[in-house]
């Protein structure tokens, strides 16, 4: 039954990441989808550092896909030097999020007090959680499971950061279906994130 349950939990978030890989094309805010701002083709010719840190992590889930089938068919990850390599990935995208978030800690991305508060807290959040907890945990967890770990928390960081700046009405009129997609993914990544968390965290008490 637990083994049913897995697979079947698996291919929802196979779906769930698939989406997010559409989403790269997909208008997020002023017409301008993550791929457009990782190409720095933003409208005004305003395409600087700054877009492309924030659209590189939405690329995250084409690796996530490779890994999610790999999982689901018992595929160990090939080589020593593709782990080194998707590590690599995951740690430049956390801590280009951060860069990004740099405006917000020092009262400079003109954004409010509350919007100030939330792009901290879930993305510097959920990027120092989880880089605590995968370092102590570094030779207990299975490598796919920490993977998934360490790419859904650099995606989720970022994400929340864009869901909350583009998130003003002032937004509202404009062509922006992979925000909305966004919005509705991120919570079975959230779910799945803290479960995984959480059930390791007591596999260790018990």
């Amino acid at each position: 039954m637990k083994k049913k349950f897995a697979l079947v939990t698996a291919y929802i978030m196979l779906l769930v990441w698939i989406m997010a890989a559409i989403c790269v094309a997909l208008p997020f805010a002023l017409g301008t989808s993550p791929l457009d701002a990782l190409l720095l083709n933003v409208p005004g010719d305003q395409g600087n550092w700054w877009h492309a840190l924030i659209g590189f992590p939405f690329f995250l889930s084409l690796p996530m896909i490779w890994l999610r089938l790999r999982s689901i068919k018992s595929k160990p990850l090939p080589s020593a030097l593709f782990k080194r390599i998707l590590w690599i990935v995951i740690i430049v995208s956390g801590v280009g999020t951060l860069f990004v978030e740099g405006p917000f800690l020092l009262h400079l991305a003109g954004t409010s007090e509350a919007q100030r508060l939330e792009v901290i807290f879930s993305g510097i959040g959920i990027i120092l959680i989880s880089g605590i907890f995968l370092y102590v945990s570094r030779k207990k967890l299975h490598p796919i499971e920490a993977f998934i770990i360490g790419l859904t928390s650099a995606y989720l960081a970022n994400a929340f950061l864009c869901l909350i700046v583009y998130g003003e009405p002032e937004f509202y009129n404009q062509p922006r279906s992979g925000w909305y997609i966004t919005l509705v993914i991120i919570i079975p990544m959230l779910i799945e994130l803290t479960w995984l968390l959480f059930k390791k965290l007591n596999a260790y008490k018990a």
